[in-house]
């Protein structure tokens, strides 16, 4: 890979300093990787932008951008992930950018030193990509301010902090805000906008495909949303909904399934084929248990109920005793116990030995979440500091647990109104742009935002012929970063590319 940095830039290039404040230093390289044994070079920037307040700086965002030198008017895409509290460095690294981290065939991390591969299926073959880091994440950072200190020393040790931009509408103003500025300084604003976000960041999405068009000024030709967290009410479940259970039901049923402990296959059936009629069982058998307790009677709850265990591979008796309410915690530890493994939660195909197994509560690493966080660190690192030339002596945050846990939900709304969610928004902006195009995606083992929520949810959106052509609703193996599996990101990438082309979006 050629490596030719360029000298570092001076924060955006456009806000100078004032009163004594002094922006973070930028890089920019001319690069290069090889695609199919022919050389493809790009332009890489790693850089901030600053968010001002009262005329004042006051948060650092920090982003790496992808162009490719002299190729005329292309689209740019906007990427970020989750958490709340995560960097892009997901999606950056695993699927869009450049260069990918390396993995086994299905995601399982590969033993260290851990590399850096040209990315064959990176999307800056069709798109320019900006990966924006939000605040408090990445090398983002608030710019420091005397007095909210002060106030902030004055908390308890247990004390939330109340940070500006770690809330639901302030993160997505923050984000508009960016988009904006970056638009301006690379006098971009002509190029055809798309947005691409995952987990949280697909609700970031949903919102903002209306803010931002909306409030900003910003057209939008298209908006990706990759295992998307759509409605908070669906990620809380208790005794009293109904819903969330069912969205779950048809994960469990898939990973049984991968796992060998299926006990409704028909002869000959596929995993997507048991996985459709364990979809159709919790929404026509299951659902009114589960809304109607014992209502129902007896015998028709005891027949369902058995028939749910042998769908998702848990004895029968479990699952009777907690009325077809089974958590995924529950179902992650207690599939294979016996074999001493837990189930991920965001892939529930891949396997951890189980560090407690005298414990009944699921308390062990996530096989996804936390054995791949290493694997990122070090591809982002390697990235910007050697392959970019940025300096800095900033650490930086791959995914943050202060932001997550002081993350607030600022809609300053009654107590009544307190549903929270981002599909409403998603309808809103399709509507007031009748040309834009929503792609809307899920691993089908992830059983944190379960793939069957997208698939419920889409067919309630009251979306009219024009708009439904707009949609396109498809899913692939792999749990919430199913991009980590090499079939699932080559078919994502193609799908993508076709999706970049098109003039409308797929069925639902």
């Amino acid at each position: 890979m050629e490596n030719n940095p360029e000298p570092a830039g001076k924060g955006t290039g456009l806000e100078g300093t004032k009163n004594g404040y002094e922006p973070p230093k930028g890089a920019r390289a001319s690069l290069s990787i090889t695609l199919s044994g022919r050389e493809f070079p790009y332009r890489a920037e790693a850089d901030w932008i600053i968010l001002r307040k009262d005329e004042k700086p006051a948060a650092e965002m920090f982003y790496t951008s992808y162009t490719l030198p002299d190729e005329g008017d292309r689209p740019v895409t906007f990427v970020f992930n989750g958490g709340p509290g995560s960097s892009s460095v997901y999606l950056h690294f695993g699927a869009l950018g450049p260069r990918r981290a390396a993995f086994g065939s299905r995601g399982e991390p590969l033993p260290p030193p851990h590399k850096l591969l040209d990315n064959q299926e990176t999307w800056l073959r069709f798109t320019d990509l900006v990966f924006i880091d939000p605040v408090g994440t990445g090398l983002s950072r608030l710019v420091p301010d005397p007095e909210a200190k002060k106030d902030a020393d004055k908390k308890g040790p247990d004390e939330k902090k109340d940070v500006e931009y770690w809330g639901l509408k302030r993160d997505l103003e923050s984000i508009c805000e960016f988009i904006r500025k970056y638009l301006s300084r690379t006098k971009r604003w002509d190029s055809a906008v798309y947005l691409a976000g995952e987990s949280y960041g697909g609700f970031r999405v949903a919102k903002l495909v209306r803010m931002l068009q909306q409030d900003y000024g910003v057209a939008l030709a298209g908006a990706i949303l990759i295992s998307p967290a759509l409605e908070f009410a669906l990620l809380d479940p208790s005794d009293y909904d109904d819903l969330p259970w069912v969205d779950t039901f048809p994960t469990m049923a898939g990973a049984a399934f991968f796992h060998g402990r299926a006990r409704k296959i028909k002869p000959g059936e596929s995993r997507q084929e048991y996985a459709r009629r364990a979809s159709e069982f919790a929404v026509t058998e299951l659902l009114p248990v589960l809304a109607s307790g014992g209502l129902v009677g007896e015998a028709r709850r005891a027949r369902v109920l058995d028939t749910a265990a042998d769908f998702i591979g848990l004895p029968r008796d479990i699952v009777r005793s907690k009325g077809g309410r089974v958590s995924i915690e529950y179902f992650s530890k207690n599939l294979l116990r016996d074999r001493g493994l837990v189930l991920g939660l965001y892939d529930a195909s891949a396997t951890v030995k189980d560090p407690y197994p005298d414990r009944d509560e699921w308390t062990g690493p996530d096989p996804t979440l936390h054995v791949v966080e290493r694997v990122f660190a070090t591809s982002v690192n390697s990235q910007l500091r050697a392959a970019v030339g940025l300096e800095t002596d900033r650490d930086y945050s791959t995914s943050s647990d202060e932001v997550n846990e002081n993350w607030k939900i600022d809609t300053r709304k009654h107590a009544f109104e307190s549903q929270v969610g981002a599909t409403d928004d998603l309808r809103y902006g399709m509507s007031v742009n009748p040309h834009m195009k929503v792609y809307l995606t899920h691993g089908v083992f992830d059983l944190v935002t379960p793939y069957f929520t997208a698939e419920r949810i889409s067919r309630l959106m009251k979306l009219d012929e024009e708009r439904k052509r707009l949609l396109t609703v498809r899913h692939y193996d792999g749990g919430h970063m199913f991009y980590t599996w090499d079939a699932s990101r080559i078919a994502f990438a193609r799908d993508m590319e076709a999706f970049y082309a098109s003039k409308g979006g797929g069925a639902i």
